[in-house]
């Protein structure tokens, strides 16, 4: 995208572009498009950030005002991927054979979707497209593939299908476990997210399930969103990755029923 060579307005201005483009961009992928160091991206994001043209998250930088609507499902499949990856890998080790799991929209529950497609007898409700396709897939190529369930509804720009049609659908079912991925989690707003459709069909969803299972990455804690839609302590097990600082795990350890931290890098902090 750039070279060294390149003035710190003329990188900034192609940072700023990249972001809107992509809805997010990550510090990782900057430097080796630009051919820069890390230290001069991030001086960059500290420098638009201030200008108020980005607002910076963990790794990267959304467009500014981003946190108070969704980024799209693909700006944000490439953020936190590795976490998400061990995440996935502890969440779907919950899925017990013959139990019907409801998985919510979201680039976490995804991962997710891709371990479940070995255990046997499963049945997934969904209200994720991207859920979706990926058992769809599945069941076009193996036998014994999870049985899809898809809510309907309206879709939200993380591809989650949303509003009455997939709250009336969830209120006619009953899930055993259902492993919901979240867009920010705090001490006084609980899980949160920008959409409030997406709020109403997550609770639709939580009271659907006997057990409620959060996958939610370091980065999503401390971030509130618009509209809440559960308290931490109606959490049954939450499931996130070793770089969740010590403060937090011991504030979840004394609120949700079990915390699991998958394995990786740990952050003192």
């Amino acid at each position: 995208m750039a070279d060294q060579g390149m003035l710190a307005p003329q990188r900034r201005a192609l940072i700023v572009e990249s972001a809107k483009r992509h809805g997010a961009v990550r510090v990782v992928d900057l430097a080796a498009e630009l051919g820069v160091s890390g230290m001069t991206v991030r001086r960059d994001l500290d420098a638009l950030a201030r200008e108020g043209v980005l607002e910076k998250v963990h790794g990267g930088a959304v467009p500014a005002g981003v946190r108070g609507q969704e980024p799209g499902f693909e700006a944000k499949t490439g953020l936190e991927s590795a976490a998400k990856a061990a995440i996935a890998d502890a969440a779907a080790a919950l899925v017990r054979p013959g139990s019907v799991v409801a998985l919510s929209g979201g680039t976490t529950t995804h991962a997710v979707a891709s371990r479940l497609l070995e255990v046997p007898d499963l049945t997934v409700v969904t209200n994720s497209m991207a859920v979706a396709r990926v058992l769809e897939e599945a069941s076009c190529h193996r036998a014994g593939a999870p049985v899809l369930v898809l809510t309907g509804g309206t879709p939200t720009r993380s591809a989650a299908l949303v509003g009455p049609v997939a709250d009336r659908m969830l209120a006619s079912v009953h899930v055993d476990l259902l492993i919901l991925g979240v867009h920010g989690v705090s001490e006084r707003a609980g899980l949160t997210t920008p959409n409030m459709a997406e709020a109403q069909t997550n609770r639709a969803l939580i009271t659907a399930a006997s057990r409620l299972a959060v996958v939610a990455d370091h980065s999503k804690w401390g971030v509130v969103g618009l509209s809440g839609f559960a308290r931490l302590d109606e959490v049954d097990c939450y499931v996130t990755d070793a770089g969740l600082p010590d403060r937090a795990r011991e504030l979840l350890e004394g609120q949700v029923g079990e915390l699991v931290v998958a394995e990786g890098p740990r952050r003192l902090t």
